[in-house]
């Protein structure tokens, strides 16, 4: 099983995941030019996807998804509240396209299980998902207002996990967002900070981790050096050595990451 950002940031993400025998998309915010391009670049062909799952409804995880689903006749998943927030926005599917699972309930495409769990973040029911195939076992879990026990249970054991890592506490205090934006990025429905990521990295190589990518990088507030940095410093600090113990690589804004493979 392999997992690659197309893109991951605040300006769109696209998430591939696949196997042999099954490729499905995580999020669509991207233009579907852009998702062809990527998908393309990391050797598989677009005809091949077989659904795009949604994790929630902001425009930068559900841009392109409704001309990929039509250009390709794919179903989405998402889970009910989030297609009542994002319907319009989507366009008009054929019914079979719509597909809706009931909050975190599981379910499966071709040989993946699809584990979606609950997430703190500003939308209607946003979730992030693990996916296994067989005993491995890969997670997306960005967007992420607050660490809670509740997510490291549902991503723990992944071999390669898209952990977001989205600011600098500094950059984000000493930028030019407006108070109301800088308070809602660090409230429990925001994102995770670069510490954040650090410290939920240390616990995820402790339950098994030894690929993860950093994602969901603010252009603003943000230095991709940066975030590696910290998070690399909070694990030696326990530690865990980077490129002994285990990989970590940031998923770019701007291109397709390295490919975890499981």
């Amino acid at each position: 099983m392999k997992l690659c950002a197309i893109r991951s940031g605040s300006s769109g993400n696209a998430i591939l995941v696949w196997t042999d025998k099954t490729k499905i998309l995580i999020d669509c915010g991207i233009s579907g030019k852009t998702a062809e391009a990527g998908i393309l670049d990391v050797g598989v062909d677009p005809k091949e996807l077989q659904a795009i799952l949604i994790t929630h409804e902001h425009t930068d995880h559900i841009r392109g998804a409704g001309v990929l689903a039509r250009r390709y006749k794919l179903p989405i998943f998402a889970n009910e509240k989030t297609w009542q927030a994002m319907e319009t926005a989507i366009g008009r599917l054929a019914p079979e396209f719509h597909r809706t699972f009931s909050h975190t309930d599981d379910f499966s495409i071709g040989d993946l299980a699809i584990y979606p769990f609950s997430i703190p973040h500003d939308a209607a029911d946003p979730v992030g998902y693990s996916i296994c195939n067989g005993n491995k076992k890969i997670s997306v879990a960005t967007d992420i207002g607050v660490l809670q026990e509740s997510i490291f249970r549902a991503i723990g054991g992944s071999q390669a996990v898209l952990l977001e890592s989205n600011h600098d506490l500094n950059l984000l205090d000493t930028g030019s967002y407006p108070l109301p934006l800088k308070q809602r990025i660090r409230s429990d429905r925001g994102h995770l900070s670069n510490e954040d990521a650090g410290y939920a990295a240390k616990f995820l190589v402790k339950m098994g981790a030894r690929q993860i990518l950093l994602g969901h990088l603010s252009p603003e507030n943000n230095y991709p050096l940066l975030a590696k940095k910290t998070v690399s410093n909070i694990l030696e600090d326990a530690g865990i050595l980077p490129g002994r113990d285990m990989d970590l690589n940031i998923a770019p804004g701007d291109r397709i990451s390295s490919i975890c493979a499981v």
